[in-house]
């Protein structure tokens, strides 16, 4: 048993471990084992009595309050009995979700630390989880406003899943499988749900020897399905998760070796970098890769002997000049992301593998653990980006992350580098961004540089360099560069002793060189600090404000943003400073201020405060030496300033009065002890300055008192230096420099604390005697009826606050006779933390918070009474009430502050690497600090007592007051108590509302001040309490306060309505908590560990008790809300309401619709009499609410398990885990067979129908459930007695035939012109009246419905149209579970009803009919839907309606088809057999349908892994049947060679052609969407049109699909599309057809920047060489622009040498093409792969350009006019073209090759057009990229070299 064990009791899980070093430490075990043995007791207790709502909600706060400031202080029996508890206690079955996400909160920070309990410890079920998780994620009543959500419950949830999945069985994996693989089905969005359901669940981190039951079961399956995927549908991301997670918890027992091309490639196109210079960028609306899972995937594939590190050195050279300043684009960010996650994830893996304490978790394999040879590789390959971000437009913090986190792994490497690129720019003024950005990074990397022996031992020795070269970017003219040069010397100075250690060599022999060369630079600190204090008195004397008001109060003077930043840094980095100097460089430093604060005089503003700041950190640093300059000289200044009695009267001060005092308060916020030695200084001061009649002198006197009171009884910490040691002993016993950068070791601090001495409590008690208490005197003598005036009670009570806050953490806490605000079977008892204030001050004997309590009440009843109007006295009333309630030592606002800036400063400066807490000391001691604020931040004691009431009542009245000042800050402060005080505002709720009645004795303040005390602060509101009782009284009241017409108030009102709609959550009415729960909470009280609970473990008796209770509870629950739906109901009824808060009731009603409790009737029947009111908002409300009051009514349908295997007539799999997707024998069934529709009774009744579409596709279910046959379910024509009250109210309504018409007339009115859409509210209310009432209300309805489509007037043909839309998708969606004979005779009459109503569609309505039919077709058995079915598929084509009808009925059979995905093969073949002959329709809005349609046909071709061959029409026969009629097309402009021109140039002269004029008639120009509407002048292919027209027709057609293919499938380019690419390339060409053109571009544009499968490669390969010998020159070029996009959009899987030397030859070949065009893109092309890696620079490359550059020309004779030879001239220039892609392909670098190119290049100069404008154009460009950084890149280059190329860059001088 070790020593903690023996003192507790038990083996704590995990301390918080800066408890200990708290100075009242000793206390704070036996006060956790208190507290730990209450929490146990009454949490399992209140569980036991099933009183969760209160008890169970009060004691897990006190648990979460005990874990933040205990840590997991408890046995590991303790931690696993309170993990199994709250595990029932959020499983439990119908509990209230708002306590779901409270208790979900908790468990997971109990989970969150998987190191503390391991697999064999606990096992948590998954089951519950997941059925949890889908009552929430897909709730079937959310949307119709049934259930209200807390706003982040998904976001608990899930993140309970992930960390409770490591505790999932070892055999949940395969549950899972079996469970979710069903719902694979790629074309249904429950792949989405299967996907993320696998990756929120699979557990991952196992021990190696269950992986087996682990990702071997599914990881080859996914993987497969992930690369079959090309186009990263919704569902990749998640199983990029899942992959990147088990990568993370399997690093070294997975090959990802033969995976890591596609992940690469895949993570390169998610970034949707611009690539090329194509006009036409594809837009990919996918969505990309989350950064934080890729770097994790990554750089756990690292090691081992991987790929990886290959593969990342390719993407950072790919990526290289999208990280360079110039080029910024909305790629920018991701990539800056990646850029400075990704070293981060690297430097977290290396922690793992080498600095982690081993736990249960599985080890990393040692042959799998990252060398440092591999972390050396990695940090070179990421060291250029880094320094190319550096200096970006985004800012350096993401490169100065990067920096930080690369310096942790290889200073050596960063660091020099960064300091070269620091000095210059230190020098230089012109370039204050580059400054401001390398100071950024440089401060990123000060750890790594000063404590780095191993890897940088010289680092140290720049540091004094670097603070001397900063010193002038100490500068009032430049506020950024200010503040980044404070942030680096504040940084440094934090980690650095400043100790002149220069005489250390004369005493020590110890001594390295790199440490004697250190010493004696130390000499320079004394002259860096005095230059720095000179820098910092040039900046206040320029920081001065000139003209200040002194009217103004000190509260008032505010700084402006930039002011007020610059005196943070100023006073951090002089408090770091001063705080960091020895003795005699402190004194220095000392009289330095001293001399220059004694000789100066500033305004108070901004001078004066930067001034009180540097006098501040001074006293802080060494406050006994600091005191004795500065207090007795500001105190004799103010002793002599104030002598003069007129100075006490004047109103405005003299500014050195107002400095002196300023000052003197700031330095006495020093070490309280040190201030006893000026007692009488300051007592004098105090009693001569605190009534001064100026107000900002008694303001600075007051802030002096509150200060001084402050250091006097508070506790702090003393010393913030970088090491505990004196660094003031002489240099043979310690040298400082050695211990620069040296992080603190929480074992050994050396804190030192201030704990308030006796003297000083005397101290502080005589000011409190001395300034408090005659305040208070004259306070009551002011209530007796002596004159104050209104500045001297202002006064008065200012220094009754200063002496309450700066005593009040010594003052008793209020006391009174306590109240119990709620009733629980269990005490709810709050505890007092000890925070070492062990006896409170008091004034002889009186408690002095009751003292004052008590006259300040006199005071305010008084000023209530007599000086309303006297506000600023109120706000001070109002402070001091806010001080008496809350204030304890600390306020929770300025602890959260300081927690926050805390953590900033952490994450910057903290090393991941070696973890351990080895942070710099300064930051552990501020931690401790903040620990022991914490405690006193929770010492209030918040038992609400008689005497808290009368405080709130008090509050309320200044809530309700006259003046809005005064009631918006006791609001505040009410709001606060509302908080803090838990169910307080219970007690104060009937006085709020008896405020909001319409009564001539309540005025209008005091109306509207009620209103917003209910409305409350943020999302705090007393109408969105989860308590039926006060939502009872509140909404109620709310909805009749409706006496004030003032547009305030009305807003008001509205903004309370709409705060209800956005917070309120749904309520409990019934609370059943399981046995399973008070099992669990049995076991936390029974588990035998120490401490032992406070109480013994429910009786019997009690737990039948509280299960009494529960029920009492529930039925008062039950009656309250009849009782609230019955007055809302009431007061819409009675007619006296107002319509806007009649509409507001109705609102409030609709969040009282609940999924588990009918609405009473009476609320039913005014929800549907008012469907029919002649308001529109209230017809949209009833029409919601009777929506929703149908889905409550619905029937529960009978579900039937059905065998699938038994119904196909074949044999199960034998292995679960073995899938063959597609359509087997075994699913077949499911087909849609137009020649075996059930069409009779017999067969309706014998076939099986599944009405979801994913079933089977994947795999089957394990039970398979269909719905019984139609006589096993509820009845249907039910006559009204069968009915509910509440379906009574509907159904007299609707059988009313009055009551049909308008409300039909009323849904086909139009709302919006033009706007009007389907309305899904519209139709789920139709669909449920079919569904529950079937066809009871028909006969009524029909003969609108025929109205309605048949309606083609102009102006109501719209409307009519979406009316009938709606009701034809509600009827035969709500005729789901209809018998035969009742479909069969709706289809009868239906069936021509639709058949009109497509018939008539028109541009408005024609998405209306397609969301109709795609919404009939969703979810729902095909077979069942044979009518419709057929009747989509009847001749859509047929011409009648003109082109856009024959669109309109593709667009809707494309809808009615698309939602059965594969279950509808026989249909699709039908569909392609059709439409084939019309692909060349003469009008383009008919192709571009059709091409949209082949999309959609051609979807289910998808060749899944292990897949069965699918059933549906295949791409690879219909481009067969194509591409003969296509084949013409290949070389559209062959007559152009046939006429013997050269160079391929078209003749401009030359008349068209008998095809080119038809060309240019084609479409009117390509514009037309419908040329004429009767089509009587259309010609029809086959009546004469050329055949080549017919072709371009067809091949439009086939591009559409094409680009169709983009966004909508997931195999985007199979390998027999590459065929139609030769016949696609040339037409780009095509001059007088843009429609053509255009299509082509963006079809050419579409396939490039699709995913290539490996597989794949060498088809396209071969299909481009066969582009590029077309006799198309533009075909040619294009096909270059199409390589540059394919190939850096496939960059990792074009990495086959063989594939590099292919294109390498291609793109050389083509740069001696004959036609220039050609030539010039194919050097950006080759210039394009040599810039991002992809084809490498070398020798044989250069010496061949070389040689073809130096291809002879004929010299010609000056009088002969032959032109050169042509190929020499080509020769020549593709020569010239290859080495100007060599340069262009270096645009901010300068290599070894380059300038003897660039030489080359010069030579040139003089050749032929177009040689001379190639060269001439390449050194332009050149000059324009390397401009900015020419003074480095110049040194790349010889003098004779630079003299040449000055020549050619610098323009002549005309005067040369």
């Amino acid at each position: 048993m070790d020593e903690r064990e023996a003192k507790l009791g038990f083996t704590p899980q995990k301390e918080n471990v800066y408890n200990k070093l708290l100075p009242y430490a000793e206390d704070l075990d036996s006060e956790s084992n208190e507290l730990l043995a209450e929490i146990k007791a009454h949490l399992g207790r209140t569980v036991q009595v099933r009183d969760v709502k209160t008890g169970a909600v009060h004691w897990i706060n006190q648990l979460v309050k005990y874990i933040r400031l205990y840590g997991f202080k408890f046995s590991k029996e303790d931690h696993i009995s309170f993990i199994k508890l709250l595990f029932e206690l959020v499983t439990a079955p119908d509990l209230e979700m708002s306590l779901v996400q409270k208790f979900a909160s908790v468990l997971i920070s109990l989970l969150k630390k998987r190191a503390l309990l391991s697999r064999e410890d606990l096992v948590l079920p998954w089951k519950p989880l997941h059925k949890l998780l889908e009552s929430v994620l897909y709730s079937q009543y959310e949307h119709h406003g049934m259930q209200l959500f807390p706003p982040n419950i998904e976001n608990v949830l899930k993140n309970l899943v992930r960390v409770a999945r490591a505790y999932f069985p070892a055999d949940s994996t395969q549950e899972m499988l079996d469970e979710w693989r069903p719902l694979m089905c790629p074309f249904d969005v429950t792949i989405l749900k299967a996907m993320s359901y696998f990756e929120m669940f699979l557990p991952t981190v196992l021990p190696p020897e269950e992986h087996a039951k682990g990702f071997k079961l599914w990881f080859d399956e996914f993987m497969n399905f992930y690369e079959s995927s090309h186009n990263t549908p919704s569902w990749e991301g998640h199983l990029v998760i899942l992959f990147a997670r088990l990568a993370n918890h399997t690093i070294g027992y997975i090959d990802w070796n033969p995976y890591i091309p596609k992940i690469f490639t895949r993570f390169l196109r998610s970034l949707s970098l611009p690539v090329g210079t194509s006009i036409v960028q594809v837009c990919r609306t996918r969505v990309g890769y989350d950064i934080d899972v890729v770097v994790l995937w990554m750089v756990s594939m690292l090691g081992g002997g991987t790929i990886t590190q290959e593969h990342l050195d390719q993407l950072f050279q790919a990526l290289e000049s999208y990280y360079h300043p110039s080029n910024h684009g909305k790629w920018s960010l991701r990539l800056l992301q990646f850029l400075s996650k990704l070293p981060a994830t690297l430097v977290k893996r290396l922690h793992r593998e080498r600095h982690k304490k081993p736990t249960w978790e599985p080890t990393i394999p040692e042959s799998h653990k990252l060398t440092d040879a591999e972390v050396t590789k990695f940090v070179e390959s990421m060291k250029t980006v880094t320094f190319l971000a550096m200096f970006g437009k985004a800012g350096s913090n993401d490169a100065g992350t990067a920096m930080h986190n690369l310096a942790i792994l290889r200073p050596e490497l960063i660091i020099p580098t960064l300091l070269e690129k620091l000095y210059p720019a230190m020098e230089t003024l012109t370039e204050p961004h580059r400054l401001t950005s390398t100071l950024n990074c440089i401060v990123s990397v000060s750890r790594s540089m000063l404590r780095n022996p191993k890897w940088y031992p010289e680092g140290p020795s720049h540091v004094l360099p670097i603070l001397n070269l900063s010193l002038p970017g100490i500068d009032s003219n430049d506020f950024r560069k200010s503040l980044m040069t404070f942030q680096l010397m504040s940084t440094f100075a934090s980690l650095v002793p400043l100790v002149d250690c220069s005489e250390a060599p004369q005493y020590r022999t110890d001594l390295t060189d790199v440490e004697k060369e250190l010493c004696s630079a130390t000499a320079q600190f004394e002259d860096f600090v005095l230059q720095f204090l000179d820098r910092i008195f040039a900046l206040i004397e320029n920081s001065a404000r000139e003209h200040t008001s002194r009217m103004d109060s000190l509260s008032h003077e505010r700084l402006n943003a930039q002011e007020a930043m610059l005196e943070i840094g100023l006073s951090s980095t002089i408090s770091a400073l001063l705080q960091q100097c020895s003795d005699a460089l402190y004194q220095s430093a000392l009289q330095k201020l001293f001399r220059f604060v004694a000789t100066s005089v500033f305004e108070i503003r901004v001078a004066g405060k930067f001034v009180s700041d540097l006098c501040r950190a001074a006293a802080k640093a060494n406050s006994k030496e600091a005191l004795k300059l500065f207090v007795p000289h500001f105190s004799r200044n103010i002793k002599h300033l104030t002598e003069n009695e007129d100075v006490q009267k004047e109103e405005h001060l003299d500014d050195e009065l107002l400095w002196n005092l300023l000052l003197l308060s700031e330095v006495v916020r020093c070490e309280g002890q040190c201030l006893l030695v000026y007692k009488e200084e300051l007592l004098q001061v105090l009693r001569s300055t605190l009534h001064l009649t100026c107000k900002q002198g008694y303001e600075l006197a007051g802030n002096l008192l509150r200060y001084c009171l402050k250091v006097l009884t508070l506790i702090y910490t003393t010393d913030y230096r970088s090491i505990k040691e004196d660094w003031n002993r002489p240099l043979q016993d310690y040298l400082a420099v050695r211990d620069w950068g040296k992080p603190g070791k929480l074992d050994d601090l050396g804190l030192q604390w201030h704990i308030p001495s006796a003297e000083e409590k005397a101290f502080a008690t005589e000011l409190l005697e001395t300034f408090l208490v005659p305040e208070l005197e004259r306070l009551v003598k002011f209530t007796q009826g002596e004159v104050m005036s209104r500045e001297e009670l202002k006064k008065t009570l200012g220094i009754v606050n200063h002496c309450l806050v700066g005593a009040g953490s010594l003052l008793a806490p209020l006391s009174g006779e306590t109240i119990n605000m709620v009733l629980s079977l269990v005490p709810m008892k709050r505890f007092m933390y000890s925070c070492g204030y062990k006896d409170s001050i008091n004034i002889q004997g009186k408690d002095i918070r009751q003292m004052i309590t008590d006259v300040i009440r006199q005071v305010l009843a008084y000023m209530m009474s007599s000086h309303e109007d006297d506000t600023k006295s109120l706000f001070l009333i109002i402070r001091i009430y806010t001080s008496l309630l809350f204030y304890n030592g600390a306020l929770k606002e300025e602890f959260d502050t300081r927690w926050k800036s805390f953590h900033m400063v952490k994450r910057a400066m903290a090393n991941k690497l070696v973890g351990e807490k080895q942070h710099m000391r300064a930051l552990l001691v501020d931690r401790i600090m903040l620990q022991h604020e914490w405690r006193v931040v929770n010492r209030t004691d918040k038992t609400f007592t008689d005497l808290h009431k009368a405080m709130f009542s008090d509050l309320l009245s200044l809530s309700v007051s006259r003046y809005s000042e005064v009631r918006i800050q006791a609001q505040r402060v009410l709001s606060q108590g509302f908080l803090f005080f838990t169910y307080s505002y219970k007690l104060l709720l009937p006085d709020i509302l008896k405020n909001l009645k319409e009564d001539p004795d309540i005025p209008h303040h005091q109306f509207k001040g009620a209103l917003y005390v209910i409305l409350g602060t943020q999302k705090r509101c007393l109408a969105t309490k989860r308590n039926w009782d006060v939502i009872s009284e509140v909404w109620p009241a709310i909805v009749q306060a409706q006496h004030s017409e003032k547009p305030s108030v009305q807003k008001l009102i509205e903004d309370l309505g709409d705060k209800i709609d956005k917070n309120f959550e749904t309520t409990a009415i019934s609370i059943k908590i399981p046995d399973k729960c008070v099992e669990a909470a049995g076991q936390l009280l029974s588990n035998g560990s120490q401490p032992t609970p406070k109480a013994q473990a429910a009786t019997c008796d009690e737990i039948d008790m509280g299960l009494k209770e529960e029920e009492k509870r529930n039925q008062h629950y039950l009656e309250v809300y009849h009782k609230l739906c019955d007055t809302l109901t009431e007061l819409v009824e009675n007619g006296n309401l107002m319509w806007k808060f009649s509409q507001l009731a109705m609102e409030l009603m609709l969040m009282l619709i609940r999924h588990d409790t009918p609405l009473p009737s009476r609320s039913v029947r005014m929800y549907v009499q008012n469907m029919v009111d002649e308001t529109l908002m209230v017809r949209k409300l009833s029409t919601v609410a009777v929506s929703a009051l149908l889905k409550q009514q619905k029937r529960s349908h009978k579900m039937i398990e059905m065998n699938p295997y038994e119904v196909s007539h074949t044999a199960p799999p034998t292995d679960s885990n073995v899938v063959l997707p597609g359509v087997r024998p075994d699913n077949k069934w499911l087909c849609y067979d137009s020649a075996d529709v059930p069409d009779t009774k017999e067969k309706w009744e014998s076939t099986v129908f599944v009405e979801k579409t994913h079933w089977g596709y994947y795999s089957w279910p394990k039970s398979m459930k269909i719905y019984a046959p139609s006589q096993d379910q509820p009845k249907l024509s039910r006559n009204r007695e069968e009915l509910s009250e509440g379906e009574k109210a509907i159904y007299d309504c609707f059988s009313d035939q009055t009551f049909i018409d308008k409300l039909i007339g009323f849904l086909s009115l139009e709302e919006e012109k033009g706007k009007d859409k389907f309305s899904t509210k519209n139709y789920t209310l139709l669909k449920g009246l079919f569904r529950n009432f079937d066809v009871a209300f028909l006969h009524l309805l029909r003969p609108h419905l025929e109205r309605l489509v048949a309606d083609t007037k102009h102006d109501t043909h719209e409307s009519s149209q979406r009316c009938a839309a709606e009701m034809v998708a509600g009827l035969i969606r709500g005729s789901k579970h209809w018998d035969f004979e009742r479909a069969s005779s709706m289809w009868q009459w239906l069936l021509p009803v639709v058949k009109t109503a497509v018939g008539n569609m028109a541009v408005e309505s024609v998405s209306a009919w397609g969301t109709c039919f795609a919404t009939i077709s969703e979810s729902r058995d095909p077979r069942k839907l044979y009518p419709i079915m057929e009747l989509v598929m009847d001749s859509p084509l047929s011409g009648e309606g003109g082109s856009f009808n024959d669109a309109s009925r593709l667009y809707v059979l494309q809808g009615a088809l698309a939602q059965q995905e594969w279950r509808v093969p026989q249909l699709l073949h039908r569909l392609l057999d059709y439409i084939q002959p019309h692909l060349m329709h003469p009008y383009k809005n008919v192709r571009d349908r059709l091409g949209s349609v082949l999309t959609s046909i051609f979807l289910f071709d998808y060749p899944l892994p292990h897949g069965t061959a699918p059933d549906s029409p295949q791409r690879a026969k219909f481009i067969e049947e194509i591409l003969p009629k296509l084949i013409m097309l290949r070389d559209m402009k062959e007559q152009d060679q046939a006429s013997g021109k050269t160079n391929h140039v078209i003749d401009k002269k030359k008349v068209p052609d008998e095809t080119d004029a038809a060309l240019l008639v084609e479409e009117n120009g390509g514009a037309g969407a419908m040329e004429t509407e009767s089509g009587a002048e259309v010609t029809r292919p086959e009546n004469g049109d050329s055949e080549r027209k017919t072709a371009i027709k067809l091949c439009k057609s086939v591009m559409k699909w094409l680009q169709g293919n983009v966004n909508r499938t997931n195999y985007t380019l199979p390998p027999e599309l590459f065929k139609l690419l030769p016949i696609i390339a040339p037409l780009e060409s095509v001059m007088n057809d843009d429609d053509l053109k255009r299509e082509c571009s963006v079809t050419m544009a579409c396939m490039a920047q699709s995913y290539v499968d490996s597989t794949n490669v060498p088809t396209a390969l071969q299909t481009i060489k066969e582009v590029a010998g077309l006799s198309s020159w533009h075909a040619r070029a294009s096909i270059l622009s199409y390589i540059q996009v394919m190939v850096f959009g496939n960059l990792f899987i074009f990495q086959d040498p063989k594939y590099k030397e292919e294109i390498r030859e291609l793109v050389l070949h083509l740069l001696c093409d004959d036609q220039l065009e050609v030539r010039e893109v194919a050097a950006v092309t080759l210039g394009g792969f040599l810039h991002c890696g992809y084809l490498t620079m070398n020798k044989d490359l250069l010496s061949h350009f070389e040689k073809l550059s130096s291809t002879k020309l004929k010299k010609r004779k000056r009088t002969s006019v032959e032109p050169p030879s042509i190929e020499s001239l080509l020769k020549r220039h593709a020569g010239v073209l290859g080495m100007s892609a060599c340069v262009q392909a270096y645009p901010y670098d300068v290599p070894e090759f380059m300038p003897q190119v660039l030489m080359d290049l010069s030579d040139h100069l003089d050749d032929p057009q177009p040689i001379q404008m190639t060269v001439k154009k390449t050194l332009s460009d050149f000059r324009r990229t390397h401009y900015d950084n020419w003074q480095d890149h110049k040194q790349k280059f010889t003098d004779d070299q630079l003299v040449v190329l000055t020549d050619l860059l610098v323009s002549p001088n005309y005067y040369a």
